[in-house]
């Protein structure tokens, strides 16, 4: 019989729409501006899969702000001995992940976290990405995509590194639009491939963040895209 699972718990769900209106708004809007499209295609309940590219470590902050309900995220976990975040993020119900080596504990307790009917966060690539640009996904993330047999969905984040460059600890104002873009959910079938997963994956994020990123302030905002 597997052991069972003490699955991290969300204490501070309930206050997100308190704290997106009081902390992570302001603070993205004086950073970036921050502006996010697609929040609608979120589903509102049931287990879900967020897969994100990964720019900075303000990541979880700009994700969390543009979504519709609070998420519980997948996060390295040298994060965890830091004394001011690691007790944050186990209030708000992330959980650590090796990296560098197959963490079968981590990939469980999120496809059980999904399972149960959570919004769990994986940064598919891994690490942070030095030059912006899109790295490999790597398979754990499409395993649970498979063991937590939920929708899926992607949300790509541009120019978060330059709020936080690669290598830097301290925000500063971006400068440029950042911003957050949902696609659209999908259901994969249980005999699908770690090759399909990836595939639509990758598909997805050149489609909510293709290259060269060019969301200086001087562009307009595209009529109902900041939906």
């Amino acid at each position: 019989m597997a052991r069972e699972l003490d699955l991290p718990k969300p204490h501070g769900h309930w206050m997100l729409g308190l704290i997106r209106i009081l902390i992570l708004w302001p603070v993205l809007t004086l950073l970036g501006p921050f502006r996010f499209r697609g929040y609608r295609n979120v589903p509102r309940k049931g287990g879900l899969i967020i897969l994100c590219n990964h720019l900075a470590d303000c990541d979880p902050v700009a994700l969390q702000a543009a979504c519709p309900r609070g998420i519980q995220f997948m996060s390295k976990s040298e994060l965890w001995d830091m004394k001011v975040v690691g007790p944050l993020m186990r209030w708000w119900g992330a959980f650590p992940v090796k990296r560098g080596e197959p963490d079968r504990g981590a990939l469980r307790i999120a496809s059980e976290l999904a399972k149960g009917g959570a919004a769990v966060c994986i940064f598919p690539e891994g690490q942070l990405s030095e030059d912006g640009k899109l790295q490999e996904i790597k398979p754990g993330a499409t395993l649970v995509v498979r063991m937590a047999d939920v929708p899926v969905i992607c949300c790509g984040l541009r120019n978060t590194n330059r709020v936080i460059p690669y290598g830097k600890l301290v925000p500063r104002p971006a400068l440029a639009w950042v911003s957050a873009t949902w696609g659209e959910p999908k259901k994969f079938e249980k005999d699908a491939t770690t090759e399909d997963i990836v595939a639509w994956a990758e598909a997805e994020f050149r489609r909510l963040i293709p290259e060269p990123a060019d969301l200086s302030l001087k562009s307009s905002l595209p009529e109902g895209q900041n939906r």
